[in-house]
């Protein structure tokens, strides 16, 4: 059954080397089952619920990915979407997180409906591929400054907006020392690095706690295997349609905020993997791309309902693929393991605390990052449009705010140029969109 299903033999594999893939890739992705529940948490949500969630929709959608694409790819609810649910949605913009989930449900719909029809092929081709690499990389510096922040390491300061945290607090060490152990795995290659650099921090930070006395520092629960099976979360965006449809134009930025930032995670990761395991043809055009893009849509409106942020292809996925993964099996497999560990729930939220996740965080961040080397900064437009892009990310603590100024300074910058002709129409719509929203609250 499992040759008919993933075609083993064709893709020059067997099932001992899928399941250490698959395994490898949840080794690779396993931080998420604690660093999503603390993120969402600031958007008010409760932690266990959260956890159960995340692990379940990975669990689902990893297993959905490999039994109808057959790709190697597993995925989870998204770094930088999480991000952009609790600091922009419900942060910046003010939305409940139930209306935040029930635009991350909308925006699956649309997902699984422009999935089958071509059209998030098309949309993807239009957006100038230096500005993708922009968001992209100004994803990573949000995401590292809110691991900095969380952990302590990046406080406010009203002289200089920003300073250094206080160095004497072990908790803020602790943080330190774990970004410096994994940025050092990973130098050294290290299969899961980021799992293991939190790993390494939790325990240090148990003994510092208990052994020491130190405060605030990661706890073992009093039962380990007392797994809270309470989901809060689900199906409660039913209750955020009215608050997210109450005004037309903050409706649209939560719905294309998630959109688009799902569009080029899952993009990126899928051609990452596809070139991997020889998916690409000689046109650049990647095999079951369809059914790709299907099975992480059915993810997103899977997670939502369970209550939790975008679920998306995940690039750790790579790691799989680099230790044989070349099939759907792969994705199963981890996907298994998803849904094994939600016996080890305690642990997991207990253990993991801000400065277990400021390393995962961090080092995510600095993974993203690596996409400035795409951008032709000697292209004053091109580096002008992905300047304005990360850094307005960063300063108006908003992924929607960067991605709409990036736009908007793209533009500007190319009509400048005399190459307007150039812009595609759906940079137009999409401009014209922006600078409505910017425009209204004054007007108001």
């Amino acid at each position: 059954m499992l040759e008919k299903v993933f075609k083993l033999k064709e893709k020059n594999t067997n099932v001992k080397t899928e399941i250490i893939a698959g395994i490898t890739t949840f080794l690779a992705m396993a931080y998420i089952l604690g660093v999503n529940p603390l993120i969402l948490g600031d958007a008010g949500m409760d932690t266990p619920s959260v956890f159960m969630a995340t692990a379940i929709s990975a669990g689902f959608a990893s297993i959905v990915m490999g039994v109808i694409a057959n790709y190697p790819v597993s995925l989870a609810a998204g770094m930088g979407v999480n991000a952009l649910f609790a600091y922009t949605i419900c942060g910046t913009m003010g939305f409940s997180w139930q209306a935040a989930l029930a635009g991350v449900f909308v925006s699956g719909l649309i997902f699984i409906v422009i999935s089958v029809t071509g059209i998030r092929k098309a949309i993807i081709n239009a957006i100038p591929i230096q500005l993708k690499l922009a968001i992209g990389a100004g994803i990573g510096f949000f995401i590292a400054f809110v691991g900095l922040k969380n952990a302590g390491i990046i406080v406010a300061n009203p002289s200089t907006f920003v300073g250094l945290g206080n160095l004497a607090d072990p908790t803020v060490l602790l943080a330190v020392f774990g970004i410096l152990v994994t940025i050092a795995l990973l130098a050294l290659k290290v299969p899961a690095g980021v799992f293991v650099g939190m790993v390494i921090t939790a325990v240090i930070g148990i003994i510092c706690g208990s052994f020491f006395g130190m405060e605030g520092m990661p706890v073992l629960p009093e039962s380990i295997f007392e797994t809270s099976f309470q989901m809060n979360g689900l199906g409660a965006f039913m209750d955020g349609f009215g608050e997210l449809f109450a005004n037309p134009l903050t409706t649209f930025v939560v719905i294309f905020s998630f959109l688009f930032v799902d569009f080029f995670d899952t993009a990126g990761t899928l051609v990452a993997v596809a070139n991997r395991i020889g998916l690409v043809n000689e046109k650049g055009e990647l095999e079951n791309a369809e059914q790709a893009l299907l099975a992480d849509a059915i993810g997103t409106v899977a997670g939502a309902a369970l209550g939790t942020s975008t679920v998306t292809s995940f690039v750790e996925s790579t790691s799989g693929v680099e230790v044989g993964g070349k099939t759907g099996l792969t994705a199963c497999t981890t996907g298994v393991m998803f849904f094994i560990s939600i016996l080890f729930a305690p642990i997991i939220l207990s253990a993991v605390t801000n400065a277990v996740t400021a390393p995962a965080l961090v080092v995510v961040g600095i993974l993203m990052a690596q996409q400035l080397k795409g951008i032709d900064w000697e292209d004053f437009v091109y580096g002008t449009a992905g300047f304005v892009t990360i850094i307005a990310m960063i300063l108006t603590y908003s992924i929607s705010n960067g991605i709409a100024f990036g736009f908007i300074a793209y533009t500007v910058a190319m009509i400048a140029s005399g190459k307007a002709k150039e812009i595609h129409v759906t940079v137009w719509v999409l401009i014209v969109i922006f600078v409505i929203y910017f425009a209204l609250p004054q007007l108001m």
